[in-house]
C-alpha cells in the first residue's frame, strides 16, 4: 500500500536521507524515498499497518535528527496548487526551524488537525520575525567582527568577539545542544559548535567567531540557491487552473473546479484563461499560448474541432470546448503527477552519493580524533595538532554532494518539463547517457498519421468519380486513418442504406455489396485471392487502395502519410552524434522503405510488415548488440517494445494512453526532435554531476591533506563546506537557466 506525506521544517539534505534511512528500516515499511525538493515523503507499507502509529514513529525519527521538523499527511491541493501550498507553511509557524525560539512542542501539528486555525496574518509575522531575528543575528555578528578589527585593546577585543560569537552562532549552539539530547551527534550544527568552541579554546576568538559568520553566510546563499530551484520548478505546477465555467442544460454558466468535469460537459474559455481539461472546440476560434506544455513560443491557432490540452492558456478569442477526458487523465494532470513523482525514482549516482554520505562523516571524524588526540600523544604538541584535527571536523559535511547531486537531476528534470519533456526518473535520465542506438516507430512518430490522397487512378470505362465512390462505400465504417482520408476527401456523400453485407476480411480489406453490385476494397492480396487480374500499369509506391466491382479492377488510390517537419533533421544529427537509428513498421515494402531512406535511414536499419511480436524480437536482437536502446513510439502496439527498451519515449499528444503507460519519457507534443534536446539535457546533467562530485571531494581532501601539513587554516575549511556546497548547488541549478540547447 502507497502512502504519501508532507515534510515541513526540513532544511538539511545530509538529514533528510539519514530519516529517510532510518524509516525505511521500520519493519512495517518497504520502501521509502524521501524527496528533500518537493518536501514530499512516499512510502510502501505492509497491509495491515496501524497508520496512525506508523506516522506518530516517523515523526519522532524526523523530529529526532531535524528539529523542528514535521510529518503530516498529504493533501492533493500540495501537488496541484503551489499557492495552497505555499499558503500551508505560511500558515503554521511551528513547522519552522523556529519552533525552539517559540516554544513549540509540535503537537498542534498532529496528522488529524494539519489543516491548522492559526490566523495567517500571525504566522506571516512569526515567519517574518525567524528572518528578521537570523539577519539580525549576522548583522550583529557582522558589525562586532569588524568593530573588534579595530580595537587595539586585547581584554576589549576578546569581550566583542566573544558576544559577536553568541549572537551569530547562538541558535547553531542551541540546536547542537537539542542534537546531543537526541543523540544525533554527527550534524553540521553539531560539528561545527565542536570546532569553533575548540578555536577559542585555544584563544582563536577570532577566527571561531569569523567561521561562525561565514558558515551562515554561506549557508544564507545555499538555501537561496535551492529554493530558487525548488521555485522553478513549482512553477511548473501553477499551470493549473483554479477552475473552469460549466455551460449548464439552460445555457447557464456555472464556475466549477476542473475535477468535477466529466467527459461530454461543454465548457466556456474566455481569453486570459487558462484551458482547465483536455477536450476539443465546438465552437469559436482563438490562439493558445503553448509554452507552459511544449516550450512551444509561438502562439497555436486554434478553431472547431482542434484538440487542445489541459494547461494552455487562451489568448483573445472565447471558445466553447467539449470534454475529451476528465481531469485525473488530462495532460495537466499527468504533468503535474509526472514532475512530483519523477525524483522518487533515483539515478545510480544520487544513490551512491546517499551511501557514500553515511560513511564520509564518521570517517573523517575519526580522522580527526587521530589527528587531534593519537598523533599528538606520539608526537607531541598538542595545540598545533588539535588545532589541525578542527579543520577536518568543519569539512566533515558531505551536504556538497547529498545537496548538489539530486539538485542537478532534480534541474535537469524541470527544464526538460518546461520543453515538453517530462522524465518519469533520474535514472532514465542516467540511462540515456548509456544509450547508442535509437530506435523509432514511423506512424504517428515520425509521420503524422494523418494520410492524403496523392492520387486517383482509374481503369479504362471508369472515372475518378467511380473509384473515389466504391472506395467511399467500402471505408464507410472504417476507423483507420486511410480510411478516414478516403471518406473526407471530395464532395461525393455515401447514404449507407446503399450499403449491404458490409464484411471485414482480416489484414487484406473489405467487401460488401453497394447499390446491389459486389465491391472489394483493400490491398492488392484481397484482389488476387479473388482472381481478379490487376491493371499492369498500376503501382504500389506509398499506400495503395485497391478496388473491384462485381469482379473487376477499376481502379486505386494512392496515398501519402506526410512527414513531420523535424523528422529529417532529428535522424540526421542522431547519425552525426554517430548514434545508431532504426525504423520499425507495419508497412509494407515499398512504403516503409521509401518513407525510411527519405527520413535518412539506412536501407538495412529499415525493418517492415512488423507485427508487435516482431518488433520485440528485432528490438531483442539490436539490444544484444547495443551498449544502450532507445525505442520511440505512439501505438497500442508499440507498449511491448517501449517497456523492454532501456528507455522508451512516448509521444503524448495523440499516442494511446497505454503507449504513455509503458513509456519511461514522454514527449507533450509529439516533436521527434525532442530526442535530440533531451540526450543534450542527459549529457549536461551527466557533466554538472561529475563536476560537483569531483570539485566538491576535490577540495575537501585538497584542504585535509593542506590541514595536515600546516598549510590550510579554518577559513579554508569553511570554504571547503559550506562554499563548495553553495558553489555546487550554483552550479547544478544552472542547469534551469539553460535557453538554448
Amino acid at each position: 500500500m502507497k502512502k504519501i506525506y508532507s515534510i515541513e521544517g526540513l532544511k538539511c539534505s545530509h538529514c533528510a536521507s539519514k530519516i529517510q534511512e532510518q524509516i525505511k528500516n521500520l519493519s512495517e515499511v518497504e520502501n521509502c524515498t524521501l524527496n528533500f525538493y518537493t518536501k514530499k515523503l512516499t512510502l510502501d507499507i505492509k497491509d495491515n499497518t496501524n497508520e496512525t502509529e506508523l506516522l506518530n514513529t516517523i515523526n519522532k525519527i524526523s523530529s529526532k535528527l531535524e528539529k523542528g521538523s514535521k510529518i503530516f499527511e498529504f493533501s492533493e491541493n500540495q501537488i496541484s496548487n503551489t499557492e495552497d501550498h505555499h499558503d500551508h507553511k505560511e500558515s503554521c509557524s511551528c513547522h519552522s526551524h523556529s519552533n525552539e525560539h517559540h516554544g513549540c512542542s509540535g503537537d498542534c501539528c498532529s496528522h488529524e488537525h494539519h489543516n491548522h486555525s492559526h490566523e495567517k496574518t500571525t504566522s506571516k509575522k512569526n515567519f517574518l520575525q525567524k528572518i528578521d531575528y537570523e539577519k539580525f543575528s549576522l548583522f550583529a555578528g557582522v558589525t562586532l567582527f569588524i568593530i573588534s578589527i579595530f580595537i587595539s585593546n586585547y581584554s576589549i577585543k576578546t569581550g566583542i568577539l566573544i558576544v559577536a560569537y553568541i549572537i551569530s552562532g547562538g541558535d547553531i549552539l542551541y540546536k547542537s545542544i537539542l542534537n546531543i539530547k537526541n543523540g544525533n551527534f554527527l550534524d553540521e550544527n553539531f560539528l561545527m559548535s565542536i570546532a569553533t568552541i575548540g578555536a577559542l579554546l585555544l584563544k582563536d576568538y577570532k577566527e571561531a567567531v569569523g567561521v561562525m559568520i561565514f558558515y551562515k553566510i554561506g549557508e544564507f546563499f545555499q538555501e537561496r540557491a535551492v529554493n530558487n530551484s525548488r521555485t522553478s520548478i513549482q512553477s511548473l505546477l501553477e499551470i493549473k487552473a483554479s477552475f473552469a465555467n460549466l455551460k449548464l442544460s439552460d445555457n447557464t454558466i456555472k464556475q466549477v473546479k476542473p475535477e468535477t468535469l466529466s467527459i461530454n460537459d461543454i465548457i466556456i474559455i474566455k481569453p486570459g484563461e487558462k484551458v482547465p481539461v483536455d477536450g476539443i472546440i465546438i465552437k469559436g476560434t482563438s490562439s493558445l499560448n503553448t509554452a507552459a506544455l511544449t516550450g512551444e513560443s509561438l502562439p497555436r491557432f486554434v478553431e472547431i474541432g482542434s484538440e487542445i490540452l489541459s494547461g494552455s492558456l487562451n489568448i483573445d478569442g472565447v471558445i466553447e470546448v467539449k470534454v475529451e477526458r476528465e481531469y485525473k487523465d488530462s495532460a495537466i494532470s499527468k504533468i503535474i503527477e509526472l514532475v512530483e513523482n519523477a525524483s522518487d525514482k533515483k539515478a545510480n549516482s544520487e544513490k551512491f552519493i546517499t551511501k557514500f554520505a553515511r560513511y564520509y562523516t564518521p570517517f573523517v571524524v575519526f580522522a580527526a580524533i587521530v589527528v587531534g588526540i593519537l598523533v599528538p600523544a606520539i608526537f607531541g604538541d598538542f595545540k598545533l595538532w588539535f588545532e589541525r584535527a578542527l579543520i577536518f571536523l568543519v569539512i566533515s559535511c558531505p551536504c556538497a554532494l547529498v545537496l548538489s547531486v539530486p539538485l542537478t537531476f532534480f534541474s535537469s528534470i524541470g527544464l526538460s518539463s518546461k520543453r515538453g519533456i517530462l522524465i518519469k526518473g533520474g535514472n532514465y535520465l542516467e540511462k540515456l547517457k548509456e544509450i547508442d542506438t535509437v530506435i523509432f516507430d514511423k506512424t504517428g512518430t515520425l509521420t503524422k498519421g494523418k494520410f492524403n490522397i496523392e492520387n486517383i487512378n482509374f481503369s479504362e470505362n471508369f472515372s475518378k468519380e467511380k473509384v473515389l465512390e466504391i472506395g467511399k462505400a467500402g471505408e464507410f465504417y472504417s476507423n483507420h486513418p486511410i480510411g478516414k482520408a478516403i471518406i473526407n476527401y471530395g464532395d461525393i456523400k455515401i447514404s449507407e442504406s446503399d450499403i449491404k453485407d458490409y464484411k471485414e476480411i482480416s489484414g487484406k480489406g473489405v467487401s460488401a455489396i453497394y447499390k446491389g453490385k459486389n465491391i472489394l476494397v483493400g490491398n492488392k492480396k484481397l484482389l488476387l485471392d479473388n482472381n481478379i487480374k490487376v491493371d499492369s500499369l498500376q503501382t504500389e509506391d506509398n499506400t495503395t487502395v485497391y478496388i473491384a466491382e462485381n469482379n473487376i479492377f477499376i481502379g486505386y488510390i494512392t496515398l501519402t502519410d506526410e512527414i513531420k517537419n523535424d523528422s529529417i533533421k532529428t535522424i540526421k544529427e542522431l547519425n552525426q552524434m554517430n548514434i545508431n537509428t532504426y525504423m520499425l513498421t507495419g508497412d509494407n515494402n515499398i512504403t516503409g522503405y521509401t518513407i525510411g531512406e527519405k527520413l535518412g535511414f539506412k536501407k538495412e536499419n529499415i525493418f517492415t510488415q512488423l507485427l508487435p511480436q516482431d518488433k520485440v524480437n528485432i528490438l531483442n536482437d539490436i539490444k544484444a548488440k547495443s551498449k544502450g536502446v532507445v525505442f520511440v513510439g505512439d501505438g497500442i502496439n508499440d507498449a511491448p517494445v517501449l517497456s523492454i527498451a532501456d528507455v522508451g519515449i512516448a509521444m503524448g499528444g495523440n499516442g494511446s494512453d497505454i503507449a504513455v503507460e509503458s513509456a519511461d519519457i514522454v514527449f507533450i507534443n509529439d516533436e521527434p526532435y525532442k530526442v535530440i534536446e533531451v540526450l543534450k539535457i542527459a549529457s549536461e546533467n551527466k557533466k554538472v554531476v561529475i563536476q560537483n562530485i569531483y570539485f566538491s571531494l576535490g577540495v575537501k581532501i585538497l584542504v585535509m591533506i593542506l590541514g595536515v601539513l600546516g598549510l590550510a587554516n579554518m577559513w579554508m575549511a569553511i570554504f571547503a563546506d559550506v562554499g563548495v556546497s553553495a558553489l555546487a548547488v550554483l552550479n547544478a541549478s544552472k542547469i534551469l537557466r539553460i535557453k538554448k540547447l
